[in-house]
């Protein structure tokens, strides 16, 4: 489908200025600001939050390496997807690329495989939402708060581009804010320096003073990165947004070289400042979150009730991307042809509907799996999902080992962000996310993981490669 085709799809002409169109015929509605802040928030997940005091009980404070190692590998993959991003910008991102570098099979296969993964993180959010709601407002079932929260953010996702953006400019800004905040003070406190805290002047002692910087052993670090690489998943969401940006060039470029110091500061930041304020094995940091155990012996007041409602801000911001991912996802599917046409049409707003229908549904429908068989169909679903993280990430550096060459025989100008020291920083970026792959084939939580990730990705390999043949014979068998 062409950008014109799109255009004439939407009701406006492409020269509107009433309704700038992107040049696959979305409304370009997201402002600078809003593609900032989608950015910066795009890595701070629930998983942070939640997540953090698992892998800390894991590894102790070597956790910071499995951080910082993740957190290069992200780096270097944003680098790539944003050479890519920045010379085309397009809403299908590292699926339309893949579609062009590597074939149809490519783009159809990660571009399902990523709509499928956001699908299931619609009803892993939605459900961790209603817990909280559900516990504040005890009245409501658990299964309304849940719906509730669906279908308000499948109404802001449906109005317009712009008003998901701004939702996501104000989710997005209260988690930046409190990680920020909470960096600042817990430093403050960790050096003594913060009057009346109960755990001041620690100073860096309880990074060694309980076993050593590796209590678990070096070993420990790999163990942390199995367990904290999922939290990273979302940076790549800027890429897809951008395409409905103003000035998509100007916003991808300032993402991608911005993700070093968001990594630092949000990530790095938050869990050296919880590992300096109380040993890396006391039971609070487990039972009641990592930041909730360490605001406490700050002695913020209310740790417990204020780090519920970050964390609701984190799942209502992750839900409301995902809608937004799962649906563009959808809507360059449909116009490559992979996915039904209809996907790829845009009503008066510039608003892709059928796409951001059909994907909430499959987002009830997990839900509703999630409560029915949460043990069994939905444990499923979790499981087969579980690594696409990584298979994004591999054929995003598989990628751009051709586009490279494409951009610079199409339009070099165009090539304006560049992977640093190409190619062998991009194969060394394969070769540590394919160690990473193997290695959970080693952990027992993570070979179901890659195993059921592996058997849904060749299903759906195999479909395409199925599509392809037909289609080939179609166009090879002379008109009757």
């Amino acid at each position: 489908m062409t950008s014109q085709t799109t255009l004439e799809q939407s009701g406006h002409e492409p020269g509107d200025p009433e309704q700038p169109h992107s040049p696959d015929g979305l409304k370009a509605g997201l402002k600078n600001r809003h593609l900032s802040m989608i950015a910066i928030g795009g890595v701070i997940g629930a998983g942070l939050f939640v997540g953090s005091g698992a892998g800390i009980a894991a590894a102790g404070p070597a956790i910071l390496l499995s951080y910082a190692l993740v957190g290069l590998m992200v780096v270097f993959v944003m680098r790539m997807l944003g050479e890519m991003a920045v010379a085309r910008p397009s809403s299908g991102s590292f699926s339309a690329y893949a579609d062009r570098a590597l074939g149809r099979w490519a783009g159809f296969s990660i571009g399902w495989l990523y709509w499928f993964f956001w699908v299931v993180v619609l009803a892993v959010e939605a459900t961790a939402g209603a817990k909280i709601l559900e516990g504040w407002v005890p009245g409501v079932p658990q299964w309304a708060w849940a719906l509730i929260v669906m279908v308000v953010l499948t109404a802001t996702n449906l109005v317009s581009v712009g008003s998901y953006g701004e939702f996501e400019f104000w989710f997005a800004g209260i988690k930046v804010v409190a990680i920020g905040a909470f960096v600042v003070v817990g430093l403050l406190a960790v050096f003594g320096v913060l009057p009346g805290s109960d755990g001041g002047g620690s100073g860096l002692a309880h990074l060694t003073d309980t076993g050593g910087f590796f209590p678990e052993g070096p070993g420990a670090i790999l163990t942390g990165v199995l367990m904290v690489v999922f939290s990273f998943m979302g940076s790549e969401i800027v890429t897809l947004a951008a395409g409905e940006s103003e000035d998509p060039r100007r916003a991808v470029s300032k993402a991608t070289n911005s993700v070093i110091w968001r990594i630092a500061i949000f990530y790095l930041g938050s869990i050296f400042v919880v590992l300096t304020l109380l040993p890396w094995n006391d039971p609070s940091i487990v039972e009641d979150g990592s930041y909730v155990a360490a605001l406490n012996v700050i002695g913020i007041p209310h740790a417990g009730q204020v780090m519920d409602v970050i964390v609701l801000t984190a799942v209502l911001s992750c839900l409301n991307s995902g809608l937004y991912t799962a649906s563009r996802m959808a809507f360059s599917l449909g116009e490559r042809g992979d996915a039904p046409r209809s996907f790829a049409k845009v009503n008066s707003r510039g608003v892709p509907q059928t796409a951001i229908l059909s994907s909430v549904v499959f987002g009830f429908v997990a839900v509703f799996f999630n409560y029915q068989w949460p043990d069994t169909v939905f444990q499923f679903l979790l499981n087969s999902s579980g690594a696409v993280a990584l298979f994004v990430w591999l054929v995003i550096c598989f990628t751009q080992l051709r586009m490279r060459g494409i951009i610079l025989r199409e339009a070099p100008e165009k090539l304006v962000v560049r992977m640093w020291l190409f190619p062998y920083l991009t194969w060394a970026t394969i070769a540590m996310i394919s160690f990473v792959l193997v290695y959970m084939l080693t952990d027992d939580a993570g070979r179901e993981q890659v195993l059921l990730s592996l058997l849904v990705a060749a299903l759906v390999v195999a479909v395409s490669l199925v599509r392809d043949a037909r289609s080939r014979k179609a166009e090879a068998t002379p008109a009757e």
